[in-house]
């Protein structure tokens, strides 16, 4: 089988090259054939085709993807606003899509990137690497086999840094709505409550986000969502004196115990095998990877790419698709929905432009 064209756009000073989109291919060298770097600095492009391998640099992404016709593009940026705009034109161009998340600035982005891979039959794989790491794979059949009994509610938390709230909700929380989904299945309703610096949040706190994130608002928030099968969700984050981020991640809570999973490229999971959710009858115990699990970012993101050729070449959806990432999105921009209306929200949303906008 000849070997996939891939290009790699990324943006200097802006997102620069996510984390690790660019470098991910070098795992598949039997597989594909890396042709080009777009980069609008000069300098950014020529550092990132000396570590890709890429043979040629463009400035402008539009010209390369004209000349060099890739199959597959890593739009590695972490920057979201020209997520919408370089997708759309890689699908335009026939290209299949490796993005780095969150997808979109808000669902009306996100749908027309939806549209444009669904017109040209391409695919859109988004950069959540937990959704394929063999451990939360080895968790969700833990609690399928019923190792915690029934699943009564899963609770999620930002890194709750110095982003806490709003800009956490995005840039974190885009990770474990995914994973909320792929435990429980589509939510169908969303209840949040948004506050800044100790009051409701108003219109006059409504502030443009960092790294092209778009509108945010809020330092403490809070959601609750409903699943299929009578499970609860619930995220938070708030601006408060611990830093370290050690909170990221969800808690499985069942009937006989819980099992709790602290988020990043290499999960960490801990059980606790107690009906009272207590360690009254036995202690919390780590959970192991499963045996021969490869560790950290290239690993993490060589599984979202191995998927994604396969996806290509079987004609099937990636197992991290756009549609997963306009999920997560979903169920961001519904905590500003609930909060604007002052009650639950249906999901998926009806009105698709971003709350704080209108």
């Amino acid at each position: 089988m000849a070997k996939h064209r891939v290009a790699v756009i990324g943006r200097t000073g802006k997102g620069n090259y996510g984390h690790g989109l660019d470098v991910v291919w070098k795992e598949f060298a039997s597989k594909i054939e890396i042709v080009a770097v777009a980069d609008e600095s000069e300098a950014g492009g020529k550092a990132a085709a000396a570590r890709t391998g890429a043979p040629a640099v463009y400035t402008d992404y539009h010209k390369m993807l004209r000349d060099e016709r890739p199959q597959i593009v890593s739009v590695a940026p972490r920057w979201l606003d020209a997520h919408h705009d370089m997708a759309i034109a890689c699908a335009e161009a026939g290209a299949s899509i490796f993005l780095e998340k969150p997808m979109a600035r808000s669902l009306e982005e996100a749908d027309r990137m939806v549209a444009a891979c669904e017109r040209s039959h391409v695919k859109l794989a988004i950069a959540h690497q937990m959704r394929l790491s063999p451990i939360v794979l080895d968790v969700r059949e833990r609690i399928r086999r019923g190792e915690i009994g029934q699943v009564l509610e899963m609770r999620a938390r930002g890194k709750e840094d110095a982003r806490a709230g709003g800009e956490d909700l995005m840039v974190l929380g885009t990770h474990v709505f995914d994973l909320m989904r792929l435990f429980a299945g589509d939510p169908q309703w969303c209840f949040g409550h948004v506050a800044a610096q100790g009051h409701e949040m108003s219109a006059g706190d409504v502030r443009d986000g960092a790294e092209g994130i778009g509108p945010l608002a809020g330092d403490r928030l809070a959601a609750l969502y409903t699943f299929p099968g009578n499970v609860y969700g619930y995220f938070a984050s708030q601006l408060n004196d611990d830093k370290s981020g050690l909170r990221w991640g969800i808690d499985f809570y069942g009937s006989r115990g819980i099992l709790q999973l602290r988020a990043g490229m290499d999960p960490a999971v801990f059980r606790l095998a107690s009906n009272t959710w207590t360690a009254d009858k036995a202690p919390w115990q780590p959970v192991p990877p499963p045996p021969g699990s490869a560790t950290g970012q290239q690993a993490a993101n060589a599984r979202l790419v191995a998927d994604l050729i396969e996806a290509i070449e079987q004609d099937r959806q990636p197992r991290s698709s756009g549609y997963d990432g306009r999920w997560a999105l979903e169920m961001i921009l519904a905590v500003y929905r609930s909060q604007r209306t002052g009650g639950r929200v249906k999901l998926p949303l009806e009105d698709r432009r971003h709350p704080l906008v209108v």
